[in-house]
């Protein structure tokens, strides 16, 4: 396997076997060896050689050919065993079931898995509790001890926690829901999407009210305007792309078992809609491997489909699966999903532009063809071993055809394994097409640049280390002329293409995939929420099955990446001055807010002058000792930078969500640290929840005319951020934060 410097970094960080001191214990070529021989073993239940399909299985992924999720690759022949990458876990309406859920939660992220929950079934906040007489907290409350969970959880040792939270549109607490995550640290390892229904955009469409329905008694609680909710989840999804949406009637639409159940949730990137307590296993081939003397070798991946449909039907079998009710379930309906990688790479081998007819009619032929034949490949096991158990009175029972898989394709995320497999991920547009990298292991410096791209320059004899670092300052070349327009045109990255484009392309694949696609649909900084606007109304206008928006630079966690002639301009080497702060009033007037963090009761006190809060004290119950000190430093350093003029919002963002090992509960509300605990209680008193005059947040005073200067030009011209592990680019794409060098991913 011919490995980039960026795949080794990954695999010997992530994937490859070690020993207890951390050591790698296997090569590239070992771990590929041990995956096949593990898949393979399957076969013996069907009365066939293991031998026999374990050489093609190294095979095609030695060639780079087609990958595994993530955890197949990391579990395949180990004791855990735990291969699948999707799980979706049901949330009943009872403190019993919602702690079950937690349970279930906590098992299969330990396992490796990533896990995805509809919230819709619980009451909404303020409901009675019957048992109790009290009144219920509402889904968001428990979404919050869903997430303090996940934060403790690494899985598998190897795979970060990852959610996806689902409300429907029509649960009375969908402004909440869509509004948790407009404050940066609030359910920090969810992704949160609304279900969306054909209803909700009829009345959207007609510019009329639609229903909310309490889901523990089924009747109407209030009529609502369809175009606030829809303005909110836009304004949400231009802020810092949270929430996505699902189109659930169109999924459902597409559920091939609905005597079995209804469809309520997907996994954390969205691309896999699943039954409760269902788990699917996922695998990608590199469509640029395929492209000979430019043309498809559409043979060739005629037979590598057939062999990849084999392969996941079999890792099935070999799964250990964290819950009994999971693999009750996923073998009952024997969901695969085979989708693709390399996309974007494959049309810069045949010249087409990624923006153009061009490309999204040989994307449905494509899928097209990948899914015709995968459904043939499951329809010939179906002959050798059986239709999946639930096949009687499934969409296809209905339509006379035997199969063994209800499901055969989904376009998943390939973040990592697309970088083992050296191609660009999934079906997204290139990200960059160059940018400087550090290597982890040595602190070596190095650009990165797509080799197909490479080539091009090489021909044009425009490859030297200025044109790569004129690249690198913005990672696209749309505004270097003296590489000729053709090759402009063709060599397109994310925030070059259109974002009408970008859902278009989506649909082209979700137009032949059984299940969904995970896509991010990516956005300039300057773009509107009308922009916004009109990418949901087109997606589900196309027929898509959700739709996760991000605009560049949206995020509070986005580190900024800009041009150096842009970063000296705004950031210039002479000081400007320190600023002293304003003196501490002689008579101040406050009050003492107390709140309950895991350390005890702290006890925050705020004090005001003409100007606004001119000082903060921050005590402890407990007196003493470091934590106190501790404390008692957040208040001094509060104060001082009040009196400097510091916006208090960007004070809070900084202190909001600190966790410590000992977290505590203030009225329902989770109390992550002291310093978290400090700014929830600063936050509250600006929004004025403690006294009834509110203090106006935007008109603190600027620190200077330079300040605005910096503010106006707040401009990114990259879409990701700093990896928290390696400090190299993280791209946002396929719904999440991933970076290419080492692997590190906010979603899984």
């Amino acid at each position: 396997m011919e490995l980039s410097k960026t795949a080794e970094v990954v695999l010997q960080k992530r994937y490859l076997l070690k020993d207890e001191e951390g050591n790698p214990i296997e090569t590239p070529e070992q771990m590929l060896r041990r995956v096949a021989n593990a898949i393979a073993k399957a076969e013996e239940n069907y009365g066939n050689d293991v031998k026999k399909y374990a050489k093609p299985f190294y095979e095609m992924m030695d060639e780079q050919l087609f990958m595994p999720n993530s955890p197949t690759l990391m579990n395949a022949g180990t004791e855990l065993s735990q291969l699948s990458a999707c799980f979706v876990i049901p949330v009943e309406d009872s403190i019993d079931g919602i702690f079950k859920a937690l349970w279930d939660m906590a098992k299969v992220q330990k396992s490796g898995g990533g896990t995805g929950f509809s919230f819709s079934r619980l009451r909404p906040k303020g409901d009675i509790v019957k048992s109790t007489m009290g009144v219920a907290s509402g889904p968001v409350s428990f979404m919050k001890i869903f997430d303090a969970a996940t934060e403790q959880i690494k899985q598998g040792g190897k795979r970060r926690g990852a959610n996806m939270g689902v409300l429907n549109v029509h649960h009375p607490d969908i402004e909440e829901f869509i509004t948790a995550k407009w404050e940066e640290g609030v359910l920090r390892n969810f992704n949160i999407s609304v279900a969306v229904t054909n209803n909700f955009f009829e009345a959207l469409k007609k510019d009329e009210e639609y229903d909310l329905i309490n889901p523990r008694t089924g009747e109407v609680v209030k009529r609502i305007p369809a175009r606030k909710i829809f303005n909110l989840i836009v304004e949400g999804a231009w802020r810092n792309g949270e929430p996505g949406m699902i189109f659930i009637d169109e999924i459902n639409k597409h559920n091939p078992t609905p005597h079995v159940g209804k469809i309520e949730a997907t996994n954390p990137c969205g691309e896999q809609p699943l039954l409760p307590y269902e788990s699917c296993n996922l695998g990608s081939i590199n469509v640029s491997k395929f492209v000979v003397n430019d043309e498809i070798d559409w043979e060739w991946l005629k037979e590598i489909v057939w062999l990849c449909v084999r392969f996941l039907d079999d890792v099935i079998d070999m799964n250990k699966y964290p819950l009994k009710e999971i693999e009750e379930n996923t073998k009952a309906n024997r969901k695969i999903g085979l989708g693709v990688m390399g996309w974007a790479d494959l049309l810069f081998k045949l010249k087409i532009p990624y923006d153009s007819d061009e490309a999204i009619e040989l994307a449905e032929k494509l899928m097209s063809f990948i899914q015709s034949e995968s459904h043939k490949a499951s329809q010939a096991l179906a002959e050798e071993r059986g239709v999946f158990p639930n096949w009687k009175g499934s969409v296809w029972e209905k339509k006379g055809i035997k199969i063994r898989n209800a499901t055969t394709t989904t376009i998943a995320p390939t973040g990592t394994i697309s970088i083992i497999a050296n191609c660009s991920s999934g079906i997204e547009p290139i990200y960059a097409l160059a940018f400087k990298r550090m290597h982890i292991l040595d602190g070596e410096e190095f650009f990165e640049i797509n080799p197909i791209f490479e080539d091009v320059l090489k021909q044009l004899n425009l490859y030297n280390d200025e044109m790569l670092a004129r690249i690198a300052e913005s990672g696209s070349i749309q505004e270097i002329h003296e590489i000729p327009e053709e090759i402009r045109r063709v060599f397109k990255c994310a925030l070059d293409i259109d974002a009408e484009w970008h859902v278009r392309m989506q649909a082209a694949f979700q137009k032949y995939t059984d299940n969904a696609v995970s896509k991010t649909i990516n956005m300039p900084n300057n773009a509107t929420r009308k922009d916004v606007e009109k990418a949901f109304m087109l997606a589900y206008e196309l027929g898509c099955k959700g739709l996760t928006i991000y605009r560049d630079g949206s995020r509070e966690e986005q580190v900024l990446r800009v041009k150096k002639k842009e970063d000296e301009k705004r950031w210039p080497k002479k000081p400007i001055g320190y600023i002293e702060p304003r003196p501490r009033p002689k008579i101040t007037a406050g009050r003492t807010i107390e709140t309950k963090t895991g350390c005890g009761a702290l006890y925050v006190t705020i004090n005001e002058d003409e100007h606004g809060i001119a000082e903060v004290f921050v005590q402890l119950g407990k007196s003493g000792g470091c934590a106190a000190s501790q404390t008692e430093a957040i208040g001094r350093l509060l104060s001082i930078a009040l009196r400097s003029w510091v916006n208090p919002e960007a004070l809070i963002r900084q202190l909001k969500g600190i966790r410590c090992p000992s977290i505590g509960f203030d009225e329902g509300e989770i109390i992550t640290s002291c310093a978290d605990g400090v700014a929830k209680v600063l936050e509250k008193h600006l929004k004025g929840e403690y006294r009834k005059i509110s203090v106006d947040l935007h008109g603190i005073k600027p620190l200077t005319e330079f300040t605005e200067e910096i503010k106006e030009e707040h401009k990114t011209k990259l879409i990701g951020g700093v990896c928290p592990e390696c400090g190299n680019i993280l791209e946002y794409g396929e719904g999440c934060m991933t970076c290419r060098m080492c692997g590190f991913s906010k979603c899984s």
